[in-house]
């Protein structure tokens, strides 16, 4: 007897004449054949189905086919998978569902499972199940541009999927947007991490003098906490400033008479008093020695104090190395002892990086730089090999002209340097004309070589400008709105008080 066939479930129009297998099947392999376009593959879900009418549910998928199937309720979003298509990939989270038979194992790999539905429950985003879906209908995952990288990364991992079964096309531009994701959220945390302070208001509590700690610590570190502490951070560079100038003003020959330099003395005597007492209060506010050794301006406010201290020490050496040993080589001693002196002396420039506590520019510029560390040090090794390469040439060509200055390649370095920077101060001029040309081919490459990573720098520097800006404009706003609330709050208190104490002075 002739076995009974069915018709195929849709028509196409590529239908074979006399193929007998394409328009008709049995209903096993009907069961494992469906076509992906069939849209009762993916089946909506309501959260809000009457339960008394869930026996009348008519099902739109044949019983004969259940046990051929998988049914994955995603989010609320019914997907229909042959257990043959799953199967194909078992290292994969329902390739290891179709294999298992073990009902136990089954239920760790879902959520939950309805045993009158047979449907197996997942708690996961149903846009990207999506994909997942037509993996496993046609063995190649899609990606599309519009996705969130991380997103995408945690629900393929989740499944199981591979990155390797995308298109490498696909592949390749998605691991760079991955990459500058990856690279735009690191920056992002530490860009907060050079606003966020050392401390924090909270770690000083159930500490020794923790109020009195709190307390300096906003004068000092939080200017915007209150009036004061916006009129020390306003000291702080006014000092700077007044030290620098005052570095500069005794080097002057007017000021180089005892009266002058009584001043300069005096100046400089009040400039480092107040730096040692603003180091001490950051150092008796913080929770941590470890952490404020380890700052970067930390350790510039240090240096910024030890050339006085260091000046002091190095006169009183040198005053009880007179009384002792006047006549053993003493004015040798004393020269030796002013260039150590003039060198520590020279150090008080540093101060200037003081500023970079109040100065958001500066903050951004040092975190620039810091950032592009790669582009820069890359910048300097082409200036090296530059330099290196077109002193050799200049050399060659220059060193049998009469009263040259480039009788060796380190004399030449000078001029190589120069002509590479576009500065061209003109005290060294190649006299040939082959000399002339390899100066033109210097400057030019030091034109081409200056101009990479300007555009480059300034991008990054504007952008971190601006992220910093904003970020101490939000800081600045959240604490004039608190002021603001608790000025309210006071004024409420102070009224309800006074209402208070009326009816008792009438009484």
């Amino acid at each position: 007897m002739r076995q009974l066939e069915r018709r195929r479930a849709s028509l196409s129009a590529g239908l074979k004449i006399g193929d007998r297998r394409g328009c008709c099947q049995t209903l096993e392999e009907e069961d494992v054949h469906i076509p992906f376009a069939q849209e009762s593959l993916v089946k909506q879900w309501s959260s809000m189905q009457n339960v008394t009418d869930r026996n009348q549910e008519k099902s739109e998928v044949p019983l004969q086919r259940s046990k051929y199937f998988l049914n994955i309720n995603v989010g609320g979003t019914l997907f229909h998978i042959a257990c043959k298509a799953a199967a194909r990939y078992p290292v994969t989270r329902l390739g290891k569902l179709a294999i298992y038979t073990d009902p136990t194992k089954k239920l760790q790999l879902c959520d939950d499972y309805s045993v009158q539905k047979n449907e197996y429950f997942f708690d996961r985003d149903p846009s990207i199940f999506h994909y997942i879906f037509h993996f496993y209908r046609s063995g190649v995952l899609w990606i599309m541009d519009e996705m969130c990288p991380s997103n995408f990364v945690e629900e393929i991992e989740y499944w199981g999927v591979h990155l390797k079964y995308s298109q490498r096309c696909c592949r390749i531009l998605f691991e760079e947007k991955q990459d500058e994701l990856s690279e735009n959220l690191k920056i992002q945390k530490e860009l907060e991490a050079e606003l966020e302070p050392l401390e924090s208001a909270e770690q000083f509590e159930g500490k020794c003098l923790g109020q009195f700690r709190k307390m300096i610590w906003n004068l000092i570190e939080n200017p915007y906490s209150s009036v004061p502490a916006k009129i020390i951070a306003v000291m702080s560079s006014l000092f700077v400033l007044i030290s620098i100038v005052g570095m500069t003003l005794s080097t002057v020959e007017e000021m180089q008479h005892k009266t002058g330099k009584q001043w300069m003395e005096l100046l400089e005597m009040v400039c480092a008093i107040f730096f040692t007492s603003e180091y001490l209060m950051r150092l008796i506010s913080s929770s941590s020695f470890k952490k404020f050794l380890r700052a970067a301006l930390n350790a510039v406010d240090l240096v910024a104090i030890l050339p006085f201290y260091i000046q002091i020490l190095f006169e009183n050496l040198d005053e009880g190395d007179t009384l002792y040993h006047e006549e053993l080589h003493q004015m040798e001693k004393v020269s030796k002892l002013g260039k150590v002196l003039k060198l520590i002396k020279l150090m008080r420039i540093f101060r200037i990086l003081k500023l970079a506590r109040h100065s958001t520019g500066l903050r951004a510029f040092g975190f620039t730089m810091r950032q592009c560390y790669q582009q820069v040090c890359c910048l300097l090794l082409f200036i090296a090999m530059g330099v290196f390469t077109f002193s050799a040439l200049m050399h060659s060509v220059e060193h049998d002209v009469p009263g040259t200055n480039f009788t060796s390649i380190p004399y030449a370095w000078w001029w190589a340097a120069v002509s590479l920077s576009t500065v061209g101060y003109g005290d060294t001029v190649p006299d040939t004309v082959l000399g002339r040309m390899v100066a033109f081919g210097c400057i030019s490459f030091g034109i081409i070589l200056n101009g990479m990573p300007i555009s480059i720098l300034y991008n990054k520097f504007s952008d971190y400008y601006a992220k910093l800006k904003a970020h101490e404009n939000e800081t600045s706003l959240s604490l004039k709105l608190s002021r603001r609330f608790r000025f309210k709050e006071r004024a409420l208190r102070k009224l309800s008080e006074c209402c208070r104490a009326e009816p008792r002075c009438h009484r």
